[in-house]
């Protein structure tokens, strides 16, 4: 069965595309309906830039003495199982069809509007390494106007899958403080596999103080739960803590990490998805909440002005990598971050970033428009994700007050704390004479018409600490590690 709307057909009548220099020395194809009229579900054609003709604009910052120059690679796939939706359980938690537009979803199986962090703890994987991490950016599309779509994949049925997790949609009830991101900068090489060791039975002690959590009276849970699982985790604490110590090592207070503490069931918080949008700052927006839990919406493939053949990046690069200026601490546990602005026209440039441009290229090009690469280049996006944590928030009102993006030097602000940087590069087969004839479009909300500049992508941490661990000592130590 295929999934799609097809709009009336336009012909074209330009054949060729006419090159023209415009500022910044890039040269943009113009081509035209028969009518002049706008090609209204297509991409603006002005938006296509000969990737060749634009002046070399990405900068590096220097690398100063002891930066981090590691890199962790997970490979998580090219969403091979389709998992689609146009929802945005970070920007609009609970609201179906939230984004008006299709994510590509890779690692965690369970995303969709209602996640929660118990949600996604439960959900499997598509990254070989068991990273539950979600890792979402919208569709890319080619969108042939003189000629009949083709077949959209299937979307495959997950009433099976939602039937599973209905136990799971509600919130977490149990608060741990995050263990990994407290963790010195230089963890001992010989104590590593210990504290590997221990971060995993940190995760496990709290998986099951949760469940026991769920058939435990409210009188009893403090006896029955808070208190056992403070002593498990004293008890893990003081041995990551004597790991330092053996080693000659000045050993953290973990001691106040101990505690966890029962949030009450109707008090959700930015821990559980975050708050919700209240104004146009955000990455997705705030919708009309009639679309809440509208299930039609997440049964198409094509959207409302978002039509054509899906395509799978032939490549999705998923690179976590260090600091210029010195060592990186690890992300807690949850962490949301946002990269890019969905709604760039309405926001401004502030948030939005560029993210185009040919392979190749990468190191000296990256423009806001779609590049029409040379023979033998393939379009890519690159996604460079904040990376300045202010140490306390997982989450923060607007999304994006809690992790920043270090200055042109690579340093971040006062009272933020370096974490790995989260690249995710996407490449693309498209045909060159699809780029030429301006064919191929990023999924949008409505207003944006295609707009590439509305580029965004999203990722909540949800990797155990173990993984977490094995990545900040392999970024720290310098060492390039795939898993």
């Amino acid at each position: 069965m295929a999934f799609h709307r097809r709009k009336s057909t336009i012909w074209l009548t330009a054949a060729a595309a006419a090159m023209a220099l415009v500022a910044g020395g890039a040269a943009v194809v113009a081509i035209s309906s028969s009518d002049g009229a706008a090609l209204a579900d297509g991409a603006d054609k002005s938006q296509f830039v000969d990737i060749t003709k634009v002046k070399p604009n990405v900068k590096k910052p220097k690398q100063e003495q002891g930066a981090t120059t590691g890199t962790f690679t997970v490979d998580c796939g090219r969403n091979e199982n389709q998992h689609f939706n146009p929802d945005n359980f970070i920007a609009q938690p609970g609201v179906r069809n939230g984004a008006q537009h299709l994510h590509d979803y890779v690692g965690n199986l369970s995303t969709n509007a209602d996640s929660n962090n118990k949600s996604l703890q439960k959900a499997g994987t598509t990254c070989k390494n068991g990273d539950k991490s979600a890792y979402f950016w919208p569709v890319v599309r080619i969108d042939k106007d003189d000629e009949k779509a083709a077949q959209q994949p299937k979307k495959k049925d997950d009433k099976a899958q939602k039937d599973k997790d209905k136990a799971d949609k509600a919130a977490a009830r149990l608060e741990c403080p995050d263990v990994a991101s407290k963790l010195p900068e230089d963890v001992p090489d010989k104590a590593q596999a210990e504290i590997d060791r221990e971060l995993q039975n940190i995760d496990k002690v709290d998986e099951e103080a949760e469940k026991k959590l769920e058939n435990t009276k409210a009188q009893d849970v403090n006896n029955a739960v808070i208190g056992p699982l403070k002593d498990k985790r004293a008890a893990i604490l003081d041995r990551i803590m004597q790991a330092f110590s053996r080693q000659g090592k000045q050993a953290p207070d973990l001691n106040p990490l101990a505690a966890c503490k029962v949030k009450e069931q109707n008090n959700k918080s930015a821990a559980d998805n975050g708050s919700e949008n209240s104004d146009n700052a955000q990455a997705e927006g705030t919708e009309d909440k009639a679309k809440k839990n509208n299930p039609e919406a997440n049964d198409k493939l094509e959207l409302e002005g978002n039509d054509g053949e899906i395509q799978r990046p032939e490549v999705a690069d998923l690179t976590f990598r260090g600091s210029p200026v010195g060592k990186v601490v690890a992300m807690p546990k949850f962490l949301r971050i946002l990269y890019g602005d969905a709604k760039v026209t309405a926001n401004g440039k502030k948030n939005a970033k560029d993210s185009w441009t040919c392979t190749g290229f990468e190191d000296k090009v990256q423009i806001n428009k779609y590049p029409i690469c040379p023979q033998g280049s393939k379009v890519k996006r690159i996604h460079d994700f904040p990376s300045c944590w202010d140490g306390k928030n997982i989450d923060s009102a607007k999304h994006r007050e809690h992790i920043v993006f270090p200055d042109g030097n690579g340093k971040c602000p006062k009272g933020f704390k370096a974490v790995p940087q989260l690249r995710i590069s996407l490449t693309y087969n498209i045909p060159r004479d699809v780029q030429l004839k301006g064919q191929y479009k990023v999924d949008s909300f409505p207003e944006e018409a295609h707009n590439p500049f509305s580029d965004h992508d999203d990722f909540a941490n949800v990797m155990s600490q173990q993984i977490m661990n094995r990545l900040v000592n392999c970024v720290n130590s310098g060492k390039k590690c795939k898993e």
